[in-house]
């Protein structure tokens, strides 16, 4: 089976949970830091395709670049990708990836549609 990735801010109490929750189950994974290694444009345009959603459903809706860049606008996916691109904060997380599938994984056991 494909590597298991997992796009995460390790501060997160969502992303510790799922992270506790992979390696209670002895999972493999590979664990990014997207806020101290952004993810470039084409690799957010990657994980929304793959989860089949648009790129306003991996939006966090909580950030103060929400209100600041997003809030009130009609952006196409293309516009919300690459803010998000710009400011890290705006991906939502953890964002679970594993071959050509990827989830939201809020709640963590959302996971187990990629296990």
């Amino acid at each position: 089976m494909s590597e298991l990735t997992v796009y995460e801010k390790p501060t997160c109490t969502t992303c510790r949970n799922l992270v506790a929750f992979l390696e209670e189950r002895g999972i493999d994974f590979e664990r990014v830091n997207y806020h101290v290694d952004p993810l470039p444009e084409d690799k957010i345009r990657e994980l929304v395709r793959k989860t089949g959603g648009p790129a306003a459903d991996l939006l966090r809706k909580r950030e103060p670049a929400y209100k600041e860049h997003v809030e009130g606008r009609d952006l196409s996916d293309d516009e919300i990708i690459k803010l998000m691109a710009e400011h890290p904060p705006l991906l939502q997380r953890p964002v679970v990836e594993r071959g050509d599938r990827a989830v939201l994984a809020r709640p963590i056991e959302r996971v187990d549609e990629l296990l």
